[in-house]
């Protein structure tokens, strides 16, 4: 037995099916004061909407027409509801540790940029340079704490 579909109602009729369908729809009446979305934004409100359209304000259905109020209303409470986060804490002072670890970073970065402005060439400051940026990043590193601030209290939440 062959169970072979019909060709009608095979994926090539599904756009003409579609119109069909919304014919009907449209022959009922289905949509019909509805806004079209092509022209509607999303700034304006139904008034605006219906004033372009060149109709009175005045023909406003009765819900629409303290609309803006109600949209106001709205946003006074959005913003009297609105979560205002705390300032943040200010950065720690730096320790003179962390100040000398910086500036051989920086002076590594200088070293490889311009050995010029310490009278070096090129070929003894490029490993200057290299020597002066490990010493720093490896000095910051080596200064990170594994263990909470003393400050912390007894709840310092989970660690892992």
């Amino acid at each position: 037995m062959n169970a072979r579909r019909d060709s009608t109602d095979g994926p090539e009729n599904v756009d003409e099916l579609f119109a069909e369908i919304v014919a009907g729809l449209e022959r009922d009446g289905v949509g019909k004061d509805w806004l079209d979305l092509d022209e509607a934004s999303p700034e304006s409100d139904l008034g605006d909407d219906l004033r372009a359209r060149g109709d009175a304000a005045d023909d406003l259905p009765s819900e629409h027409a303290d609309e803006p109020e109600r949209r106001d209303q709205a946003r006074n409470r959005d913003d009297e509801d609105h979560y205002v986060p705390p300032d943040p804490p200010p950065f720690p002072v730096l320790r003179a540790s962390t100040i000398a670890a910086l500036g051989l970073f920086v002076l590594g970065i200088v070293l490889l940029v311009a050995p010029g402005l310490f009278g070096l060439e090129s070929r003894i400051g490029t490993p200057l340079s290299l020597v002066s940026l490990c010493a720093g990043v490896g000095w910051l590193i080596l200064r990170m704490r594994n263990t909470p601030p003393p400050d912390s209290g007894w709840d310092d939440g989970a660690q892992v």
